[in-house]
């Protein structure tokens, strides 16, 4: 991982809430209603962290940006799969940290056992997908009017990179 990109902490969560809490209060990129708190936050920071890899971009002493990965589904079955989130500061885009953060997520990914991570975007969104795209994830779903916010149905896309080879699954020559 590069310097400025390093394990949350929950003493990250109100830096992270700031964040976040813009994209909810403002945007139909979460589908959140209500303000996050700094408790809450750092609830589903120490959560996540028993799992997976949450992870912020720091410059500074600033937290610029964050990803981090849950799971996909709670069925058993599904134990190797994970959807990936990315926020960036308002005045943090266009700078290449989506990209770095993104990165270094999946990296910690491929040295768990996860197979496959699932982003989600709401739509339209040519950034999001722009992101998605450049790291590998190809769009195998598209859900029309799955959510509502601020008075609009909104459409959301599903983007799958997989990490590794299921050896079992080659066919044999």
């Amino acid at each position: 991982m590069p310097e400025a990109i390093r394990l949350a902490t929950v003493n990250d969560a109100a830096a992270i809430c700031h964040i976040y809490n813009h994209y909810v209060l403002n945007t139909v990129i979460s589908f959140e209603m209500e303000a996050v708190s700094a408790d809450e936050m750092a609830l589903r920071i120490e959560e996540t962290l028993q799992q997976f890899p949450w992870l912020v971009y720091e410059e500074d002493g600033r937290i610029l940006g964050y990803a981090y990965a849950s799971k996909w589904k709670v069925r058993k079955a599904y134990q190797h799969s994970v959807e990936g989130s990315v926020y960036l500061g308002q005045d943090s885009g266009g700078k290449g940290l989506g990209t770095l953060l993104y990165k270094a997520l999946i990296a910690e990914l491929a040295k768990q056992s996860v197979h496959a991570v699932l982003g989600g975007i709401v739509l339209p969104n040519p950034g999001s997908v722009a992101l998605h795209e450049k790291l590998g994830f190809v769009k195998v779903a598209h859900l029309p009017q799955i959510g509502k916010k601020f008075d609009q149905w909104l459409d959301v896309g599903y983007w799958q990179l997989i990490l590794q080879a299921d050896e079992t699954l080659t066919p044999s020559a």
